[in-house]
């Protein structure tokens, strides 16, 4: 196994286990709900906005250790940053789970989500890897419109 995989495997198996900012945020300003009807992954993510900025932001629900730790990531990674640097992120993370398994990502840049590149590896679970990131993006946006990955 290499050391990229072991430390893919480490990172799911973490957040999936102790998933980070875990349950309802009462007090959110924005908020979306998820939906993989393929394999049953099912999450809320709720957001207080301070202007431009994500105060806190939280995920509930269920799914796959995949989709999990995805949304344990994401939200550390994304509070306290702006709108426009969500979006960044967002992109970044797509981009990752997206690109071809033979290009090498570029691990400085992405930090903590360099471990999802092994997602590439398993093409269905790359709709497990964004739900909660598409879930995000439609609770920044406000659309009040819920998430499906169909």
């Amino acid at each position: 196994m290499s050391e990229a995989s072991e430390l893919y495997q480490q990172v799911i198996l973490d957040h999936n286990k102790n998933p980070r900012n875990y349950g309802d945020l009462p007090s959110h300003t924005h908020s979306s709900e998820g939906y993989n009807p393929l394999c049953g992954d099912h999450y809320h993510v709720y957001l207080i906005m301070d202007g431009d900025t994500i105060k806190d932001i939280h995920f509930a629900g269920t799914g796959c250790a995949i989709s999990k730790a995805s949304a344990s990531v994401m939200t550390t990674l994304l509070k306290g940053k702006t709108r426009a640097q969500a979006e960044d992120l967002f992109k970044q993370f797509h981009d990752l789970v997206t690109s071809p398994v033979e290009q090498t990502p570029d691990e400085d840049a992405l930090g903590k989500l360099a471990v999802f590149a092994g997602v590439r590896e398993y093409p269905s679970r790359v709709k497990c890897a964004s739900l909660a990131w598409h879930t995000m993006k439609a609770a920044v946006d406000k659309n009040g419109q819920a998430v499906s990955t169909e």
